[in-house]
């Protein structure tokens, strides 16, 4: 039977270690718990005295494979590396949605939490998500609550998450505010898909529009230029201005693909400051015809999460301050602190709404009126709807706007191609 060397906590608080026989580190663990040990490292004692590591510290959210490749925490990063895993998170984070209605269901039905988590771990795809709801329950049964386990994974559970499951928790109706939590990530997700796949169609053009460009200069306007050259009759200047063109995209493309990484390295690390951030989702609220897009996208995203937040029991100061992390405008998000200093001032919700100048005025008088009648919830919600539609309405509009000039400015750009190579060629003949 193997041997596990342990790292723990006593009752008191004070660490100790040790070892422990057992057939498994998570039976290790089981044994150590029962003596009422909290266990932070436990490792394989391997012959010659060589140590393996099975399982990293419980409270860190981490773990890696030991150097064969071999044991994974519950066996399901077999010989992956979980940190690599971490940047691989779109499928665990789709998973989510699906996940949190699941535990919604199983707590509702009278199933304990360990036992919800239990079951959704078999049917969990994501092996990353599936590792970190084993160090949840982990952490449950050690007496953790399940919030701050949760916090414990921001990579995963953001702030918004984790309040309203404390608030939940704390109010007895965690199944409830888990239900209504699917519900805003579906509603959320919803609206992103809607304005991205509005946006789609618009791209694909464009990037289309720019490969068939430069298929012509790379390829067939070399040809038709070297034979129209051969005539040794003077070149029209449309034809000049596309050799020239054609010169530099031939002989510096590597340069201009080289500036335009260089600019986009230099933008991500501008955008990753406080000061870039807010400069950028600035400008983007003032681009003609897209601003007004963003404004309405951010709006019904800040009226559906302040609702969510509220009727999950969370205070309003409480609520402004998560929304500030999690809105999706940085400018918005210091309208909103400022919003909470000015309440914890004892002023109202809709005054530093109105004065800011950023949310329509419709929101700041629904706001005022929600407090007036005690049913702001409500009223964020009418909010969200409205402008969940003017999204939709707003997306359709856009994209009718903006297929056009795409389809224009290709066409000027083929044209001036084809006029280029045909003016040569046409050039002496008398019609």
């Amino acid at each position: 039977m193997p041997v596990y060397q342990y790292k723990a906590l006593d009752q008191a608080g004070d660490p100790c270690g040790g070892i422990v026989d057992a057939t498994s580190p998570r039976e290790a663990r089981e044994k150590l718990r029962t003596r009422k040990l909290f266990v932070t490292d436990i490792s394989t004692v391997k012959k010659g005295g060589k140590k393996k590591n099975a399982l990293a510290k419980a409270q860190s959210g981490r773990l890696s494979a030991d150097e064969g490749g071999g044991e994974a925490f519950g066996g399901h990063l077999e010989g992956v590396s979980f940190t690599l895993q971490k940047l691989f998170l779109g499928k665990a984070r789709a998973e989510l949605n699906s996940t949190t209605r699941l535990l919604a269901t199983l707590l509702k039905a009278g199933i304990t939490l360990i036992d919800a988590i239990s079951s959704i771990i078999q049917q969990v795809e994501d092996k990353y998500l599936s590792t970190v709801l084993r160090q949840v329950r982990e952490d449950v049964k050690s007496g953790v609550g399940f919030a701050d386990s949760l916090a414990q994974h921001p990579e995963l559970f953001d702030s918004l998450y984790v309040n309203m499951v404390r608030a939940g928790e704390a109010a007895g109706a965690l199944d409830e505010v888990l239900a209504r939590l699917a519900n805003f990530m579906q509603a959320q997700a919803r609206m992103k898909n809607r304005v991205s796949a509005a946006m789609m169609y618009p791209m694909i053009m464009l990037v289309m529009g720019f490969g068939v460009v430069c298929f012509l200069l790379a390829f067939v306007v070399p040809k038709i230029i070297k034979v129209v050259t051969k005539r040794g009759s003077a070149l029209p200047l449309p034809t000049e201005i596309l050799v020239t063109v054609q010169d530099l995209f031939l002989g510096y493309w590597w340069l201009g693909l080289a500036l335009a990484i260089v600019a986009w390295i230099a933008y991500t690390a501008f955008v990753s400051t406080d000061k870039g951030a807010l400069f950028r989702d600035t400008y983007k609220l003032d681009i003609p015809v897209l601003g007004g897009l963003f404004r309405k996208q951010s709006t019904a995203r800040f009226a559906t999460t302040f609702a969510t937040l509220l009727r999950s029991g969370v205070q309003a100061t409480e609520c402004l301050r998560i929304l500030s992390n999690v809105v999706d405008n940085k400018l918005l998000g210091k309208v909103l602190i400022e919003t909470r200093h000015r309440i914890l001032e004892g002023e109202d919700i809709s005054g530093p709404i109105k004065k800011s100048k950023i949310f329509p005025p419709v929101v700041g008088d629904m706001i005022a009126i929600g407090e007036e009648s005690g049913q702001l919830e409500e009223l964020l919600e009418r909010i969200a709807e409205t402008y969940d539609e003017e999204v939709e309405i707003t997306s359709q509009k856009v994209t009718s706007l903006i297929e056009p000039l795409i389809i224009v400015a290709m066409a000027g750009v083929v044209g001036f191609i084809v006029l280029a190579i045909v003016l040569p060629l046409v050039q002496g003949f008398k019609f």
